[in-house]
């Protein structure tokens, strides 16, 4: 027994200490939707009310001794977008709201990207919703890169808010009380677990 915590510990003190060299190569990463979200929240009422969109893709190039470098590009299928209520999500791809037909993407790609301290990126880019573009720029969070037993894996983070109005979604009913059902931000938050980019892939 005290043989194999032996091996287990220097087998963890190891991956703690390669893990920084794990980086040391700009590599393109590959969203792995199974482990990753696209989730966004909105004020209904009083109450900030969740969802997510189901289907999306992406590729990420990080060079961590050339930050410059590296750039990121997501693609999430409007139709997606599931709140767990089926009358909710029919409104929601609604001319109304996202008028899937018409514009069946929402999509960033990145323009520059710079360093913003310890594990902190600042990504500027053009994001495209409901048929509109803006730039704009995103906090990403690097959480590190490990070998898994599903080999390497990198882990990003990104949280952001944005103006609905902005790219034309202005649906909402007024209150009689004042106010109105729906709030203008859109709180949305990026759960990426990436893989290493097949070479045959391009």
């Amino acid at each position: 027994m005290k043989r194999i915590l032996s091996i287990l510990s220097f087998a963890l003190a190891a991956s703690l200490l390669l893990a920084p060299l794990a980086w040391a190569e700009p590599t393109t990463w590959e969203v792995d939707p199974a482990h990753s979200s696209v989730g966004f929240s909105v004020r209904h009422f009083l109450t900030p009310v969740p969802g997510t969109f189901n289907e999306f893709s992406g590729t990420a190039v990080y060079d961590p001794d050339n930050v410059a470098a590296s750039s990121v590009e997501l693609t999430v299928q409007a139709a997606s977008i599931d709140t767990k209520n089926d009358d909710r999500d029919k409104h929601l791809r609604s001319a109304d709201f996202f008028n899937v037909a018409e514009h069946p993407t929402l999509s960033f790609k990145s323009d520059s990207v710079k360093a913003a301290g310890e594990g902190e990126l600042h990504v500027t880019g053009k994001f495209s919703l409901h048929g509109v573009t803006k730039e704009i720029t995103v906090p990403v969070e690097v959480l590190g890169v490990m070998d898994t037993p599903m080999g390497r894996r990198a882990g990003f983070l990104v949280e952001f808010t944005i103006d609905r109005k902005d790219y034309g979604i202005t649906w909402n009913r007024a209150l009689d009380q004042g106010g109105a059902v729906l709030g203008d931000e859109v709180k949305i938050t990026i759960s990426v677990e990436a893989k290493p980019k097949a070479a045959s892939e391009g």
